[in-house]
């Protein structure tokens, strides 16, 4: 492919030919000499105390090498750590350990583990452990569990209540005392489960000789991983190596600490053999983070005229039994963070009640508490609209930030970087043929059709840093980023990133921001990523940070390469420094730009190092370290419009058309920014249509199987049609503002308020989500 500028074009990943083709390397792909296998007993019970463990009858079968207790080694691992310490939110992180000790509470909670030569073996010797357990009453529902006389997980935190926040802005109690209407809704958001095709898996092994240990696992952020790891076991991050090399989907399920992984580090270490864990479907839907799930009461105030005067919002956040890695601070800040969204709502409170409850711990997953709160602000604007008999685009309309208002400070305390949210609506409506489907939706009542059109309008959070505000909120970490950029003796590059991308297609563009800084070929440019050995210290991928922040440090790296080599083009051109220019791969002189050195030339005596090749004072080689630490975040935006119809009969919804027009700043590549869309639209009608994880009064989770568990598939796949406006960040050193989550923030509210509309007329108010054929068809009174 030529191209002049390949910043902003359209070029294939390069990852995909080994992806596509059977060459990736997954943590299962990794077999070492003398593997084995470990499996995990985990609890059938929701909630019981142990009174007994025996792993005797496992230990006696051939093949066995352990068997062992979260009693065995309640004195040899920590607890499990919460990275996330919100403060000023009466915080309570319960002690949680690798395998649990005295209780079980939750359905999937680990208590034992059995080691073998095979994983078959491990599989039937599992099954040989005896528990002895005395059954105490469970609660699932975050709402009643914070209530007195429920069951209590934890004797350390009463009630349940891990965390209450508040947070507030303008004066709600006077904008409410003299609004013209007021709309109220009580709402459930569903649970997921984040389904990436890849479970999670760990490999251990651990040379006594070097006291090193290395772990491969399914990791988005193997270095923050590393260090959870260290503070679980014990061994010295300087002797602990962790490796992630290709990932197969996390959408956040990967970037969080579980306590099996260290457990799988330390049989290594304590048996002196590589062991292998990789989790079944089952463990991974009982196991893993779910995520979303809240009970939710909102309010909003309106003047007649359709401004949107203010918002009220509580809600009960389920929090599973245990605190999670960023568990707390998504529940609470990045939620209350996303109001007031796109609109000049002067007024806004929220309270975020973190319940402990007997199911999988809960946290971010692609979206991270924005999908939620995307969901509870767009349908309160359908909900005005209704009240005041407008259309829902036009109370919109009326409230959108203007364009000239920014850097615009919410009532939340964010300060939202650039954006012109209306310019994206209008293309939306237009693509949408909005007004022609509003006309189509009226005929077609007459003849008993049900057509819905739904809009959602959003802005996101993203390029997580600032590490000063990250870390005023309680996280652990600053939010920076890192890169090494190296370029060669032959002018060759190789980019070693603290990020790691694992189905974004950053090793293509980070690729491109090279090859477009240095004006190198793209062939010429390797990316590096996942092995804390080879790599910076970095903090991930996740939270659409990975091109703000991870691309801004590769870029102020390859900017500093470009200063040095400008020195030694001025030595080898016999000229002042600041008599040289550098574009497209060559140095050259400004009066005679005849006279030039290409940045290869200039690469070779870097490395060379001669008297006549070297400046004085200017120390060999061409490489450079930057670490990025962004002054605020990003803000992408967006509007997506959906169409359906109904089937008043059966229930079902078809989705007629649907448009997204986002705004993610500068894009590197236009082609994987739609790609990112596609991807995040669907998970996000996922929510709204098919998926919800489902507990019982008991604990038992009911979608424990995909048989169960509604993942959508291509047959389920809308035709997306696709456009963009362009809104540089002004603080990004590329103008980029992240693109990966934008979608699912859009698309719930977008088809949940499509469906919602079609049902309008005929007096359904609200549905809670997922809108599944037999929840529309008792709203329609079909059904009982």
């Amino acid at each position: 492919m030529t191209l002049t500028k390949l910043f902003g074009a359209k070029v294939r990943r390069k990852e995909d030919p080994r992806l596509l083709t059977g060459r990736g390397k997954f943590t299962a792909d990794i077999h070492l000499p003398g593997t084995c296998y470990a499996v995990f007993v985990r609890s059938m019970r929701a909630h019981a105390r142990i009174k007994s463990v025996d792993v005797s009858d496992a230990l006696r079968m051939e093949g066995v090498i352990a068997a062992l207790t979260g009693q065995d080694i309640k004195d040899a691992l920590g607890a499990v750590p919460t990275a996330w310490l919100l403060p000023g939110a009466e915080l309570k992180v319960p002690r949680y350990m690798p395998l649990a000790v005295d209780r079980v509470r939750y359905v999937g909670d680990p208590y034992a583990v059995v080691v073998a030569s095979s994983p078959y073996i491990a599989v039937d010797a599992a099954e040989r452990v005896k528990a002895e357990f005395e059954p105490l009453p469970s609660v699932t529902n975050p709402e009643r569990a914070v209530q007195p006389g429920a069951p209590q997980l934890y004797d350390d935190v009463p009630n349940n209540t891990a965390l209450v926040w508040r947070a507030s802005g303008g004066d709600v109690d006077e904008v409410f005392s003299r609004a013209d209407v007021i709309v109220k809704q009580k709402m459930f958001i569903n649970r997921l489960q984040p389904t990436p095709i890849e479970t999670r898996g760990v490999l251990a092994v651990y040379d006594r000789y070097a006291e090193k240990a290395t772990v491969y696992i399914t990791s988005q952020f193997p270095h923050v991983h590393r260090l959870l790891l260290s503070e679980i076991t014990g061994i010295p991050e300087h002797r602990l190596r962790v490796v992630s090399y290709d990932v197969g989907g996390g959408f956040g399920s990967k970037g969080h600490c579980y306590g099996t992984e260290a457990v799988v580090l330390y049989l290594a270490m304590r048996l002196g053999i590589p062991i292998k864990w990789i989790e079944t479907r089952e463990e991974n839907f009982k196991s893993t983070i779910h995520a979303r799930e809240r009970v939710v009461y909102a309010e909003a105030a309106a003047a007649r005229d359709c401004r949107v005067l203010g918002l009220r919002v509580k809600c009960y956040a389920n929090l599973g039994a245990y605190l999670s890695t960023f568990a707390p601070g998504i529940a609470s800040l990045v939620f209350g963070g996303t109001f007031p969204g796109p609109y000049n709502i002067q007024a806004v409170s929220v309270e975020v009640v973190g319940a402990l409850t007997n199911t999988a711990p809960v946290d971010a997953y692609r979206g991270a508490g924005m999908p939620e709160g995307t969901y509870v602000l767009e349908r309160l604007i359908d909900l005005i609209a209704k009240e005041l008999n407008m259309d829902p685009a036009d109370v919109r309309a009326r409230n959108f930030i203007p364009r000239d208002a920014f850097p615009y400070r919410t009532p939340m305390g964010l300060t939202y970087d650039s954006g012109d949210y209306e310019k994206a609506f209008r293309k939306a409506l237009e693509l949408a043929e909005y007004w022609r489907w509003r006309e189509e939706q009226e005929r077609g009542r007459a003849a008993g059709r049900l057509i819905g059109v739904g809009i959602s309008s959003f802005v996101e959070l993203s390029g997580l840093g600032p590490s000063a505000a990250m870390r005023a909120v309680g996280l652990s970490l600053g939010f920076w980023e890192s890169a090494v950029v190296r370029v060669h003796p032959t002018g060759k590059v190789t980019v070693f990133t603290g990020g790691h991308p694992h189905g974004q297609g950053e090793e293509t563009t980070f690729a491109q921001i090279v090859a477009d800084k240095l004006g190198v070929s793209i062939e010429d440019v390797d990316v590096v990523h996942g092995d804390t050995e080879l790599t910076p210290f970095g903090l991930g991928t996740y939270g659409s940070r990975t091109a703000t922040v991870g691309g801004g440090a590769i870029a102020l790296a390859c900017d500093r390469i470009i200063e040095k080599g400008r020195k030694i083009a001025a030595h080898l051109l016999e000229v002042r420094e600041e008599d040289v220019a550098f574009e497209a791969g060559r140095y050259y002189v400004k009066e005679l730009p005849e006279r030039q050195k290409s940045i290869q030339e200039v690469a070779r005596a870097a490395y060379a190092a001669g008297v006549n090749e070297l400046p004085q004072g200017v120390e060999p080689s061409l490489e450079a370290t930057a670490f990025y630490d962004p002054s605020n975040f990003t803000f992408p935006f967006g509007t997506h419009v959906c169409v359906v119809e109904v089937d008043p009969e059966t229930g079902q919804v078809k989705i007629l058309k649907y448009v997204a027009v986002d705004d993610c700043g500068n894009q590197i590549n236009p082609m994987i920014v739609e790609g990112q869309i596609h991807g995040g639209v669907l998970q996000g009608l996922a929510q709204a249509l098919y998926e919800e994880a489902v507990y019982d009064e008991s604990g038992n989770l009911l979608t424990s199987t995909l048989a169960d568990y509604l993942v959508p598939t291509t047959v389920e796949a809308p035709d997306i049609i696709t456009d963009f406006t362009v809104t540089p960040s002004p603080h990004n050193p590329l103008g980029v503002k992240g693109v990966g989550e934008a979608g699912t923030i859009a698309s719930t509210s977008a088809v949940a308020n499509a469906v919602l509309d079609a049902l309008t007329h005929l007096g359904v108010r609200h549905i809670d989500i997922p809108l599944t054929p037999e929840k529309i068809l008792r709203a329609l009174g079909k059904i009982q």
